[in-house]
């Protein structure tokens, strides 16, 4: 199962670049202002049953409050790509060993309504690392099957209103936990380059 997310990847090699592939619908609402640099860790957990890990932001963050997201953040000047900016990210935020993390490939950018473009980095995570929520940042770090995300009856596809613009939407829900927004749109892209959207 995780090989057939591996061959979707675009290469460590080729890193992708700005603009997202939702870049025509970003421009509507956000114009040409310059995006910030981002980058996320899509961390698949190796074994019998691969699990994608995500996490809770905490209730008292300015932006996304509460929301499920994947471990990730700004790039910083000293970063130098999108990989080293997940793995310090993912460091940070939920105690992951860089050592225990294996880059496999990228997702293509994603433009985000508050200003970013991120760049999803995928990883495969060994099944022994520990993973703490750190308590600035992250209330609850938790896992989900990726045969989950793979099944397509699981994709919920809805439209909304925002900014006087009608945007196509979509979420996953599992275990109590709705994932949406940039989140789920990432996973989107996956299932669509793996042909499974």
């Amino acid at each position: 199962m995780i090989d057939d997310v591996l061959q979707a990847l675009i290469p460590l090699s080729e890193p992708p670049s700005a603009p997202g592939w939702n870049h025509a619908a970003m421009a509507e609402l956000l114009g040409d202002a310059p995006l910030r640099q981002a980058s996320v860790l899509i961390g698949l957990r190796e074994g019998i049953q691969p699990r994608v890990i995500l996490t809770v932001r905490t209730h008292h963050l300015t932006a996304h409050a509460g929301q499920v997201a994947f471990p990730g953040g700004s790039r910083d000047a000293g970063d130098g790509d999108a990989v080293v900016t997940a793995l310090r990210e993912s460091e940070e935020e939920i105690g992951l060993d860089r050592a225990l993390a294996s880059p496999r490939g990228y997702l293509d950018c994603f433009e985000t309504i508050s200003g970013f473009c991120i760049t999803p980095v995928v990883a495969c995570i060994d099944g022994s690392a520990r993973l703490r929520p750190s308590p600035d940042e992250v209330d609850e770090v938790f896992e989900v099957p990726l045969s989950f995300f793979l099944e397509p009856a699981n994709l919920r596809r809805y439209a909304m209103e925002y900014r006087g613009h009608h945007r196509e939407m979509v979420e996953f829900v599992h275990g109590g936990h709705r994932i949406w927004g940039a989140t789920a749109a990432i996973l989107l892209n996956l299932l669509e380059r793996m042909k499974r959207a």
